[in-house]
């Protein structure tokens, strides 16, 4: 244990992380929609498309994602694949929600059938073309960037990367209420990176974790570090303690 972090601490965050890990936690969450179809394969595209959109109020983007689940009727991997969501996302510049015009949607779910034509899952590119969680973030980013995907995937993995980081831990994380743990047996969960939400960089600033609120993949992978001294066989549990303490505290 690294002596820089008071015991104190480590209890409080072990503490919280039981407290805030269940399933009452996809209530309202993004990770709820890829609880909502069944398959594997459609899991983890669901999966994939409700963390494109996860950015900004929940009131807002969550009937977003919503729509798209009800225009696939439940199947999204198939809905992609087959090319329907252009009857829905045409390729104009309308907005589709906030900085994603319609244009920037489509690019993205076009990708998307891309990558499930070739590989046939995404969890099949995953397997193919990482070993562990950065390298997976970094060859999601290359994918969509060479895909000329701009806008919804990060164009590489300087920034924090917070959605993919999410996603992963919804894929690779088991034995949870609320991560699947579909990619546990090619992807360590040991290796996975923190989301960087405002909700967790709030608090690891209150709690010493982290120095300062500015995030990137180096901000990310420190913090991660730290995490690793708390939970150090699956240390993204300590997402759940510092987000879940985060929305605690925003609504009081």
């Amino acid at each position: 244990m690294n002596t820089d972090i008071p015991i104190s601490i480590v209890e409080s965050l072990r503490s919280y992380a039981e407290r805030f890990e269940t399933a009452d936690f996809i209530v309202g969450d993004p990770s709820w929609f890829m609880h909502q179809v069944s398959g594997r394969d459609n899991q983890e595209v669901m999966g994939f498309v409700a963390q494109a959109v996860s950015y900004g109020s929940r009131k807002q983007f969550m009937p977003k994602i919503q729509r798209l689940l009800d225009c696939s009727g439940g199947d999204m991997a198939r809905w992609i694949s087959e090319g329907a969501f252009n009857d829905v996302v045409p390729n104009d510049q309308s907005c589709f929600y906030r900085l994603y015009t319609n244009a920037t949607m489509n690019s993205f779910l076009t990708a998307c059938q891309s990558m499930l034509s070739r590989y046939g899952s995404i969890g099949d590119f995953v397997r193919e073309n990482s070993s562990d969680g950065l390298s997976a973030v970094r060859a999601l980013t290359s994918f969509f960037a060479n895909q000329g995907s701009i806008g919804v995937v990060p164009r590489n993995a300087s920034s924090s990367c917070k959605r993919l980081c999410m996603f992963l831990r919804w894929m690779v994380r088991s034995h949870s209420p609320v991560d699947l743990g579909h990619w546990s047996d090619f992807l360590d969960r040991r290796t996975l990176i923190m989301p960087m939400d405002v909700h967790v960089v709030r608090q690891s600033v209150g709690f010493g974790l982290l120095g300062s609120s500015t995030t990137s993949m180096s901000a990310a992978l420190r913090l991660t570090d730290s995490m690793r001294q708390v939970f150090p066989d699956d240390p993204l549990k300590g997402d759940f303690a510092l987000f879940g303490l985060g929305i605690e505290q925003s609504e009081h």
